[in-house]
């Protein structure tokens, strides 16, 4: 029955002239067929609708029933079907067929993709107009389209939509976000929702979809931490961190380049330390890079750059000292230079000449130099750093002998 149900009606299918016309058939292929989008898709594709046209109005009928109002989502006059997306349960195995027939139709018409990056900015610019059980049923169906990787959706053209200051105020856009991301993470790691974010250019800008009075790294972790989104917390989390380590080596890296006082470079230091609750070990790692990243160096003129680095070093000793305010930070300091000799070829042979210049201006201790060089547990280099400083080493004990 429904071979030649499909036979008659492909021979009386017209071109409508109109979007009135052309949504009233594909109503129609709807309700002939029940809702079952196999067959109408197999009747969409054999038509000679003039979808190049019409392709909002087909989006239109998809998602909603049919026609919607020029420029919103309300419904417009004329028939409708009761098969949409938004007619369908909120769950994901009731939208995913939905999601497949239209990868479907667009395999066929991939011009098609343009509309319906149309009708879902204007469904997601409209979301106040829908009720909570309808929002989430496009936050459903726009993760699995990007699951489904639909036909090359641009991410940009979901996300952009959304930040808007009214649907922000009023929390539909958080709600809405977050039934995305939990329904993306069934079937897809955080690097892919990281990836969609960074191509929908929001990665950095998490925070925009909270109201103004919620926009803070607290309101963030305890939202998401509630939806069970853990894993994404800790991205945030580490993301921030990342940045406020970054803003502080920046702000270092200027005051050095400056040759500011200490005092002043200490109190930055001391303030963004605080305001970013970063360990003290941390501290400690960004002074040396910044310190050393401030050298001005030679060329190829080896004297002249293992003076700029020792210059350098005897400069702001009096900074790392401020901060090196135990054997801890001591040991990690020393592991610092470290790596950075053996990383950088300009710095190989001055390892032991940095630690004793950090030695003589009080930063390192005597009994954190004899822990590197009997207990040091970086291999980098260490075997060739560990015989370049046996002379120093050497004279520390017998200094310590001779007391």
């Amino acid at each position: 029955m429904s071979g030649t149900r499909i036979k008659t009606r492909k021979r009386n299918i017209a071109a409508p002239l109109d979007p009135a016309a052309f949504a009233d058939v594909v109503i129609q292929i709807y309700l002939d067929n029940d809702g079952d989008l196999e067959l109408i898709a197999k009747n969409i594709e054999s038509s000679n609708l003039n979808f190049s046209r019409y392709g909002d109005t087909f989006f239109e009928v998809v998602f909603t029933g049919g026609r919607t109002q020029p420029g919103t989502i309300k419904p417009d006059e004329g028939e409708r079907h009761p098969y949409s997306i938004i007619e369908f349960e909120a769950k994901r195995e009731a939208i995913l067929p939905s999601v497949i027939y239209i990868q479907k139709i667009l395999r066929r018409k991939p011009f098609l993709i343009k509309n319906l990056e149309n009708v879902m900015q204007r469904l997601l610019q409209s979301l106040e107009l829908f009720e909570e059980n309808e929002r989430k049923k496009l936050a459903i169906f726009t993760a699995l389209a990007f699951s489904q990787k639909l036909s090359g959706l641009p991410p940009e053209t979901v996300f952009q939509p959304l930040v808007k200051d009214n649907l922000v105020a009023k929390g539909l856009v958080l709600s809405f976000i977050t039934d995305f991301f939990k329904e993306y993470l069934v079937d897809n790691s955080l690097e892919d929702l990281i990836s969609i974010l960074k191509r929908g250019k929001i990665e950095d800008n998490l925070l925009d979809f909270f109201p103004s009075a919620k926009r803070s790294a607290e309101c963030f972790s305890e939202h998401f931490t509630k939806a069970g989104l853990v894993p994404l917390v800790e991205y945030n989390e580490k993301k921030m961190f990342e940045v406020k380590l970054k803003e502080m080596k920046s702000a270092l890296t200027t005051q050095i380049a400056e040759e500011s006082d200490i005092s002043e470079v200490v109190e930055t230091v001391k303030q963004r330390f605080k305001d970013a609750k970063l360990p003290d070990i941390e501290v400690v790692r960004i002074l040396w890079d910044v310190i050393m990243d401030a050298v001005q160096w030679s060329g190829k003129n080896q004297q002249q750059n293992a003076n700029s680095a020792l210059r350098q070093v005897k400069t702001w000793a009096k900074l790392l000292n401020f901060f090196c305010t135990s054997g801890k930070l001591e040991l990690e300091l020393m592991y610092k230079v470290q790596m950075q000799c053996y990383e950088d070829a300009k710095l190989m042979k001055l390892f032991p000449e940095i630690v004793r210049s950090l030695y003589d201006q009080d930063v390192l201790a005597e009994d954190t130099i004899l822990h590197w060089f009997r207990k040091g547990t970086n291999p980098k280099g260490r075997q060739t750093f560990v015989k370049a400083l046996e002379p120093f080493v050497n004279w520390l004990e017998e200094a310590e002998e001779e007391e």
